[in-house]
């Protein structure tokens, strides 16, 4: 491991100056070369001071000078920057103040560059940066109690394609049909400033700044206080595994943001275990904190963690972890990541040696769920079958791979995570990646059938796994999700290049007639097909009634509200059934057929898990052939036949009456 040159988190200064403004003081200090202390949130930025006026902070050790500069019309006069140990510059101007739009001139002062915790780039991140005040917003949440892991509904939204406008103003507007339908935590996809005009956010490159393209930082905290009055809380994914490849300037400031031995697919990876990584690591871990802080946010989701590589004996993702639990004081918050390796350290207690996150993203149930419903095994699915016993596995033990050598990756993919509450695995059948990335961007329910779709949802909303819903996805929306991304020509040709051999990967797309399908990237016609169009709420109303009375009866049910894996046993009943049973310690079970074949006659009835509680008989609860659904009706139960309809789910519950 490299030495780190290790560096204080804040300025001293007077707390209850902080604290008198809604600020949350940070847990260390250090020695300024400024004659005055000054209350600082962040370690590095522009802050409005409580008394008036702007101290600037910046990390800058590669440079020998550093000038704050102001781009507007107020004739301010420049404020050179005064070196502190550690390769830090700050300074104060009585004459700044929030809405300055301010850069910095490095060394020679003809190197003109944005700040690199900038709260905002009105025009982009090649622009200056503004100073933002985060107390001048009014919030309305004083008695929201954050969120807690059991009993969430997240639902994933990008903002440029969640409505027309593509701004938090016009999202606020369906914050009441996201509530109406029993969501209860919003996961946004990144927000931090990045090059172009339309985006998936993966490139980020100013960690502070919500995007121009979606509005204000203070639309985005009306979004969150918005949500907060609806009962939503609201996570953001965030990007700490590498930066975009256009817009970045950290590297004038220092080489050492970046490792140099750590590599990602996008890049180098950021730099937190060598020469030097200290204040990078600070960066991060203050980032994380940020947004709890000035946006009131109820967590995060860490992308690809697979691809955050440290070394040190304390990681980045552990301590972040700790910075977003410490400022969000007596509010509970979620941290969730995304990691392709399945090592369940993070997911599991300090105490137990893990890092202490929330819950990690589940692709195995994604993957073997997509092959049971479209017959497809292509590119990264050719390691699932989609069989009933996937599926009963993924349902009871979380990750199908938790150790197994993996042919095509060439390696063991994931770690044991048995003894691992089934609420930690966040599961989907729709996300971002899984439609972004798969081919011509399609949603679930135009690759399968109608029948097998509505039996797999029931599966999948009534598992002891947290749900995730893709914008859209209830109402069955008629949009793809493409992947798109603005740049120059030059960069949205390799863009384009890459996307195309990467899709070509699915068979399918390899024939003659492939070459119009796959979309371009850089067109903007490939950005504005992706947006919602909310008529089709109004036109698929029995995809909503599915998905609405899912819910309702997950969370009403206190079985399947329990989400209790370590309660649920299995059965295979046929090449394309299989059952799931929850024995409820109190006797009232449940149990859920999933037939995704044909009409089935499953006899003789030898399963024992298909036996009812002594003295009852079982009943059918929920038929996910139900005519509201787009069903074609359900027969009587005949519990000596067991009929079990094809491409079908019938949750069945006992009664206190038993057939002879």
């Amino acid at each position: 491991m490299g030495k780190r040159s290790v560096t204080a988190a804040t300025i001293p200064g007077p707390a209850a100056s902080a604290a008198s403004r809604g600020m949350k003081a940070a847990s260390s200090t250090s020695t300024s070369n400024s004659p005055t202390p000054y209350p600082r949130r962040l370690p590095i930025g522009a802050e409005v001071q409580p008394g008036g006026g702007v101290h600037f902070r910046v990390w800058a050790p590669k440079r020998k000078k550093v000038v704050a500069v102001f781009a507007d019309a107020l004739d301010l006069p420049a404020l050179e920057l005064k070196a502190e140990t550690g390769g830090y510059f700050s300074g104060f101007s009585a004459d700044a103040r929030a809405g300055c739009h301010y850069w910095f001139l490095l060394d020679d002062e003809t190197l003109r560059v944005p700040d690199p915790a900038s709260r905002r780039q009105p025009d982009g991140p090649h622009g200056p940066s503004e100073v933002v005040d985060p107390g001048q917003f009014t919030w309305h949440d004083q008695a929201w109690p954050g969120v807690d892991l059991k009993g969430q509904i997240l639902y994933e939204l990008h903002v440029g394609t969640f409505t027309p406008e593509g701004t938090f103003a016009a999202a606020i507007e369906h914050l009441p049909h996201l509530a109406e339908l029993g969501i209860t935590l919003i996961e946004v996809m990144p927000v931090s400033e990045f090059p172009g005009e339309f985006g998936w956010g993966y490139d980020g490159v100013d960690f502070f700044a919500p995007t121009r393209l979606y509005g204000s930082p203070d639309d985005f905290r009306r979004f969150v206080d918005a949500a907060h009055g609806h009962g939503l809380g609201v996570l953001l994914d965030v990007v700490y595994n590498h930066f975009g490849p256009v817009g970045n300037y950290l590297g004038q400031f220092s080489a050492d943001y970046l490792s140099q031995k750590h590599h990602t697919d996008w890049g180098n990876a950021l730099n937190y275990d060598g020469e030097n990584s200290g204040p990078v690591r600070e960066f991060v871990i203050s980032n994380a904190g940020y947004w709890i802080d000035e946006f009131h946010l109820d967590g995060l989701r860490l992308d690809a963690v697979h691809a955050i590589v440290d070394d040190s004996d304390d990681s980045v993702l552990a301590a972040l972890t700790r910075r977003v639990r410490e400022v969000a004081g007596r509010r509970k918050t979620l941290v969730f990541a995304e990691n392709e390796f399945q090592d369940c350290r993070l997911i599991r207690p300090p105490a137990a040696g893990g890092f202490g996150l929330d819950g990690a993203w589940n692709d195995d149930f994604h993957h073997s769920a997509r092959v049971a419903m479209t017959g497809h095994a292509e590119h990264y699915y050719v390691d699932y079958q989609g069989t009933p016993q996937e599926l009963l596995s993924a349902v009871t033990w979380g990750y199908l791979y938790q150790g197994q050598w993996n042919t095509r990756q060439k390696r063991r993919r994931g770690t044991p995570a048995f003894g691992i509450d089934g609420a930690r695995f966040v599961t989907f059948l729709q996300n971002h990646d899984q439609v972004g990335n798969s081919p011509l961007g399609k949603r679930a329910h135009e690759l399968t059938s109608p029948g097998r779709h509505r039996a797999l949802t029931a599966l999948w909303l009534l598992a002891p796994g947290t749900p995730l819903f893709f914008q859209g996805q209830e109402f069955s929306a008629s949009a793809p999700f493409l992947f798109f991304a603005n740049h120059d020509e030059e960069l949205s040709a390799l863009i384009r290049e890459g996307r195309h051999n990467e899709q070509r990967n699915f068979r399918r797309l390899t024939g003659h007639d492939s070459g119009e399908m796959l979309a371009d990237p850089a067109a903007r016609t490939t950005f504005e097909c992706c947006r919602l169009d909310w008529r089709d709420r109004e036109c698929n109303t029995q995809a909503l009634a599915l998905h609405r009375d899912l819910l309702k009866l997950r969370r009403a049910d206190s079985v399947f509200a329990a989400q209790r894996a370590d309660q649920i046993h299995g059965a295979v009943l046929g090449a394309e059934a299989f059952l799931l049973r929850w024995l409820d310690p109190a006797g009232d079970d449940r149990l859920l057929l999933v037939n995704l074949g044909r009409d089935m006659v499953y006899h003789p009835p030898s399963e024992p898990l298909l036996a009812p509680p002594a003295g009852r008989e079982w009943q059918i609860h929920w038929s996910s052939e139900d005519p509201r659904y787009g069903g074609l009706g359900t027969a009587p139960l005949d519990p000596f036949l067991w009929y079990i309809p094809g491409q079908a789910a019938l949750v069945l519950r006992a009664s206190d009456e038993q057939k002879n």
